[in-house]
């Protein structure tokens, strides 16, 4: 794509093309360790808490509960966490890392360093700067878009 084309494609059609490639690749490294889309974040949150029930874990990443258990499913058969009943309350089931699941996490850590050294090759410390300037003013302008939840007739207005 030339250089005028991409100055021409508006920015609301680049991001989710951005953002697949960016999945794309992601999964190509990660599929390698056994992991699949979001549970390196769900790692990540059990790296820092472990004991977590299901619902706490849903918040924290903003997500529903049912999303929650298929992937807890899924990364228990695969060895990376166990779920134990809650000792005070039985209804209550609570996650914990297992040894495998603690030992990912230098590989995935690199796996993020590497993801990161794909997609800033070429921009110098400024530009890396800038961009995460840029990216959370992005995130912070959609969040407070969410919070206003349109009509879509306020839109054809």
């Amino acid at each position: 794509m030339s250089q005028d084309n991409v100055r021409q494609e508006s920015i609301v059609h680049m991001f989710p093309w951005t953002c697949k490639l960016h999945y794309t690749r992601a999964q190509m490294l990660l599929s390698s360790l056994g992991l699949y889309r979001g549970q390196p974040i769900l790692l990540s949150v059990l790296w820092r808490h472990e004991g977590l029930a299901h619902s706490e874990l849903a918040a924290e990443l903003d997500v529903t509960p049912a999303t929650i258990t298929k992937m807890l499913q899924r990364m228990e058969q695969a060895g990376f966490v166990s779920r134990r009943p809650d000792p005070d309350d039985q209804r209550i089931s609570r996650v914990y890392l297992t040894d495998k699941g603690r030992e990912i996490r230098a590989q995935v850590d690199e796996v993020f360093r590497v993801m990161e050294g794909d997609m800033l090759a070429g921009f110098t410390d400024t530009e890396c700067e800038q961009l995460r300037g840029f990216l959370s003013r992005i995130r912070t302008n959609l969040e407070h878009a969410i919070e206003r939840v349109p009509e879509i007739e306020d839109l054809t207005r």
